[in-house]
């Protein structure tokens, strides 16, 4: 049961931590400065809750090796737990590489689709029979919330704005909505950190999380497309090709060298 706390929390982390390195990639080239600026802003918090929930695992694991920068800079594809979703490029092209034209249309549809998940588990979380996780989940929750404010908002505007940018809104959502089937997939370590009560069961959540994605594409004038495909299986560790360069250009330099002290 502790090995999959230790999993659950470190799927908790990973997405956080590929979620925010993602969202990094618009600083210096968000589409205005005020942009550029909050993009920047929800990767720090989201980074700050990987830190948090790395720290945990730390702890919890009692074997005075593992740290947060360990555990996000010295694992290795197969072992992060993200969502499929969280690691893929900004484009609905899937470029071979994390490089290449951004569409911030994509980037405002992965963060509204995740946030509105999030929102949902770490209201959930707070009750975690673990109480640093309750208390993380607390700090998280608040974060989250603008985090989803904020994608709603260039939801809207995009959506129901020009011909070209609804194209693009729509586009995108067509492109993410068939990785969210990930949310609801149970996996070992949700079901067995449910049964203890630790974690979240997020089946019960996709009512209220279907309830907040059509209001928003309703309002958008987004049309919701068909749910089906095949289902991503990021969180237990089998990822699409994309990971790979993040992980490459995110732990280059602590790979370089590993017994730096900053």
């Amino acid at each position: 049961m502790a090995a999959y706390f230790q999993d659950y929390l470190l799927h908790l982390a990973d997405n956080t931590l590929i979620l925010g390195q993602r969202n990094a990639e618009w600083c210096g080239h968000g589409p205005v400065l005020e942009e550029d600026l909050a993009l920047a802003n929800n990767s720090l918090d989201l980074i700050g809750q990987a830190r948090l929930l790395y720290q945990h695992v730390a702890t919890v694991r009692k074997d005075g090796k593992s740290s947060e920068d360990l555990l996000a800079y010295f694992r290795d594809v197969p072992d992060f737990k993200n969502y499929t979703l969280l690691e893929l490029p900004h484009s609905t092209a899937l470029a071979p590489t994390s490089r290449g034209d951004r569409d911030y249309a994509v980037t405002i549809g992965r963060n509204f689709l995740y946030s509105a998940l999030m929102v949902l588990v770490w209201e959930g979380l707070k009750g975690s029979a673990d109480a640093q996780l309750a208390a993380i989940a607390a700090k998280s929750l608040k974060e989250t919330q603008y985090h989803l404010r904020h994608a709603h908002d260039w939801l809207l505007r995009l959506g129901d704005g020009t011909d070209a940018s609804h194209a693009k809104m729509q586009a995108a959502i067509t492109h993410l909505m068939p990785y969210t089937q990930e949310f609801f997939t149970p996996s070992a370590m949700e079901t067995a950190v449910v049964k203890s009560g630790q974690g979240v069961d997020t089946r019960p959540l996709q009512a209220s999380w279907n309830a907040i994605v059509d209001d928003a594409l309703a309002a958008a004038t987004l049309k919701r497309p068909a749910a089906g495909g095949f289902v991503t299986t990021g969180k237990t560790g089998v990822h699409s090709e994309h990971l790979g360069f993040v992980l490459a250009e995110m732990q280059s330099l602590a790979r370089a060298h590993p017994e730096a002290v900053w």
